[in-house]
């Protein structure tokens, strides 16, 4: 595992710079989201966050942010077939795989935040590294097929 100090300084950004993706302004206006704003508005305002609270702890399952997060990378990789993705690489623009790149540099790192905030950072970690170890498993097992 590598060092911690291997890891680049945290880099502290005002909130007039930073942005949100395409698109997210829509989720955080969707009725969904509401609860959950109604909840973050109360903390920001130092009101009790209990009645934001007890409106999220009502939602069922299906209804709630890490439901939503769940379900959407469950259909992300329903498909998931490493040869297709193997033969996009070795086919794709560099003007695509840069655009690429650009999309997805931040999923590791929020998915590890959201595991984290979901399950505590140990078993975060946890899962992250089981996860590695056999995707380099798997990895091997598929070169020594081909």
């Amino acid at each position: 595992m590598a060092d911690q100090h291997d890891d680049p300084p945290i880099k502290r950004i005002p909130l007039r710079d930073l942005y949100s993706e395409p698109g997210a302004d829509d989720l955080l206006e969707s009725p969904a989201m509401q609860p959950y704003m109604h909840y973050a508005l109360a903390m920001i305002q130092q009101l009790d966050l209990g009645p934001a609270k007890q409106v999220i702890a009502a939602l069922p399952l299906e209804e709630r942010y890490v439901w939503r997060v769940a379900s959407d990378l469950k259909w992300a990789f329903a498909d998931m077939e490493t040869l297709n993705v193997e033969v996009d690489r070795q086919t794709i623009l560099p003007e695509d795989r840069k655009r690429i790149i650009e999309l997805l540099k931040h999923r590791p790192l929020q998915f590890c935040l959201f595991l984290s905030a979901l399950f505590g950072e140990k078993q975060m970690e946890a899962l992250m590294v089981s996860a590695i170890k056999n995707a380099r498993i798997a990895a091997a097992q598929s070169g020594e097929q081909r």
